[in-house]
């Protein structure tokens, strides 16, 4: 029923899935609204074009000009920069002038462009306005790297939406930028903001006048929207789910937290703040075997440093935390390449799988007044491969990680362009995965948020994020949950659904993490019933197929085809020879534990490596 009412709006759902371009210069801002620009733009908005002929590939140069080359390097800056869609000439001559074109652009659905971060200062909160700075200081580091800091001293230039900072274009200066010309734009925006803003920033700034380090404002800033986030209420409620699909015999995903994980006491504390999808790959044996076993190795190092963490006076830095959650992917990655090694596996028998991890980490913070709060709010974000993580509110759908495969590669190396590169065939290819190489050449993404307004999380399988069907349907089911007229469970639920429906190509998987920051509702959303709030909605946790279990514990089995088909996902005990493959996995895990955190701020995957076969 939920299905069909989405259903019955999809088609206005996606002709509302416009996809709006920037037209980038001053030759571009002389050309009307209403004109149509080579029989193909249209002029929507100064500079605002839509593609009316988007099934066709844009213009592209022979050769990348040296100009742009910084839209493709900071292509893993997808959430605060715009991409490179193509090219246009102004006439139908071979010698005209080119227009840049930007995808990814800060436009919102009805074609106007999101307001400045400046407009946007004095309405927001004080949590949101550091939130915005602390962006800003991270997006400077990346933008210096390029040459291109001007872009964030334009205050026409700095978009926002909500809590996301965004690039309306590239820009490059004259000269050379430094933290003194950002302090000098900062004393600006926060001349009207309260004390409990003003105050600090002001000495920030003047920090940074005096050549302080871009280190040691970071710290200041992270300590303080960590104090003024904790001051807000948390609330979580989570919810999963998987299923084979309807073209796969086997489902090689699984997620974390499951109904029997829900279920189950919680001693160390840790749900619902962590969620964990893994997506296998290697053939339906090893990546059945492989997504398990990162989701069991990864789960059970996160409890064992959390209960580590819960002793610590101080909360750790970002860049800690990441460097040990780094350290984590990489242990579960040498346990599952131990496993290929074992066995002999080699090319495209090496099994592997995505990742995409959520934790919210509850640190604990002290303001200056000396008031403690329990939990700052911090969300941090894992990634390998291709599954994704979407941050989802009743006004907009934030993807928040980015691909990687041989196209996304071939961009951030300067090669191509992506709609060029997309072309390719083995454009979707993994240029990594957890398990199938040594943790030498693995290099997770690590992103840390913090969560200030009410949203969802949603993490996903390509069955469910193929042919943009998030994008197509987050306006019907994230308000829906976010007003209480959906329970997570269904709106997980109807994802797995639509995905069988809409693809049906691939298994498909969803968890989703509903945040809260505003009053508690009537219904306190922390007691979990596992009946209503947990686990895999209709498609209960597996137990391992038979061919998997033989590459897990070196069984020799008989494998009837007919009955593989006809298994499906049903509930039950953990078997014990599933506790006693996840206790030898462990052990081999410690081997080379110590190896992962020696080799921690070293392990850079080399840029050009071979891709990962599904």
């Amino acid at each position: 029923m939920l299905l069909n009412k989405l259903f019955d709006r999809e088609d206005s759902a996606e002709a509302e899935n416009v996809r709006y371009l920037w037209a980038v210069g001053t030759l571009a801002a002389k050309i009307p609204v209403g004109q149509t620009v080579v029989d193909r733009y249209r002029v929507v908005a100064p500079q605002i074009w839509v593609d009316t002929h988007s099934d066709r590939s844009p213009d592209f140069p022979e050769d990348i000009p040296t100009s742009v080359l910084p839209y493709l390097r900071l292509c893993p800056q997808q959430l605060h920069v715009p991409q490179i869609y193509g090219f246009c000439h102004w006439t139908e001559a071979s010698d005209a002038p080119e227009i840049l074109l930007l995808e990814n652009v800060p436009v919102d659905g009805s074609g106007q462009l999101y307001p400045t971060l400046v407009q946007s200062w004095a309405s927001a909160s004080p949590v949101r306005q550091i939130y915005w700075l602390w962006q800003t200081l991270q997006l400077w580091q990346a933008l210096d790297e390029e040459g291109v800091t001007a872009s964030l001293l334009d205050p026409e230039n700095l978009r926002v939406q909500g809590w996301r900072v965004w690039l309306l274009e590239v820009r490059s200066g004259n000269t050379k930028n430094t933290l003194n010309d950002l302090a000098y734009h900062w004393s600006s925006w926060i001349a009207a903001s309260s004390d409990v803003v003003a105050e600090p920033v002001r000495t920030l700034c003047q920090q940074m006048r005096d050549g302080e380090s871009i280190e040691f404002v970071e710290t200041g800033l992270n300590t303080l929207l960590q104090q003024l986030a904790a001051q807000q209420p948390l609330r979580l409620e989570v919810a999963s789910g998987s299923d084979a699909g309807p073209s796969r015999s086997h489902n090689e995903d699984a997620c974390y937290p499951s109904d029997s994980d829900l279920a189950e006491p919680d001693e160390d504390g840790l749900l619902p703040n962590l969620t964990v999808l893994c997506d296998g790959v290697g053939g339906h044996e090893g990546g059945e075997v492989a997504s398990q076993t990162a989701l069991r190795t990864l789960s059970l190092q996160v409890r064992a440093f959390w209960r580590e963490l819960q002793r610590e006076t101080q909360p750790l830095s970002p860049k800690v935390l990441s460097e040990q959650l780094a350290a984590m992917v990489r242990v579960t990655n040498n346990t599952i390449a131990h496993q290929n090694d074992t066995q002999e596996r080699s090319a495209r028998r090496r099994m592997g799988t995505t990742l995409v991890m959520a934790w919210q980490v509850p640190q604990s913070i002290e303001t200056t007044a000396g008031t403690t709060f329990a939990n700052a709010h911090e969300l941090y974000l894992v990634n390998v491969g291709d599954s994704r993580a979407y941050w989802l509110t009743r006004e907009y759908c934030q993807r928040l990680t980015v691909d990687d495969d041989v196209a996304t590669r071939e961009v951030r190396l300067g090669r191509n362009f992506y709609r060029q590169a997309l072309q390719r065939t083995d454009a979707g290819a993994l240029t990594q995965a957890v398990g199938t190489r040594d943790a030498d050449f693995l290099n997770p993404t690590i992103q840390r948020f913090a969560i200030e307004e009410d949203g969802i999380l949603l993490l996903c399988s390509d069955g469910l994020s193929d042919n943009d069907w998030v994008e197509k349907s987050w306006a019907h089911v994230a308000p829906a949950v976010l007003d209480g007229e959906l329970t997570a469970r269904e709106a997980v639920e109807l994802w797995i659904d639509l995905a069988n429906q809409k693809n049906g190509h691939d298994n498909v998987s969803a968890v989703v993490m509903v945040c809260r920051v505003t009053p508690p509702a009537p219904k306190d959303l922390n007691a979990f019933d596992p009946q209503r709030q947990s686990g895999n909605v209709g498609y209960p946790e597996s137990e391992f197929a038979e061919s998997s279990k033989a590459l897990l514990y070196g069984q020799s089995v008989d494998v009837d085809p007919a009955a593989a088909r006809r298994r499906r996902r049903r509930p039950s005990h953990r078997p014990l020879t599933i506790a006693i493959g996840v206790l030898v996995t462990l052990v081999l895990s410690a081997a080379v534990f110590w190896i992962a955190y020696l080799q921690l701020s070293n392990n850079r995957a080399p840029e050009n490596q071979d891709e990962v076969v599904r």
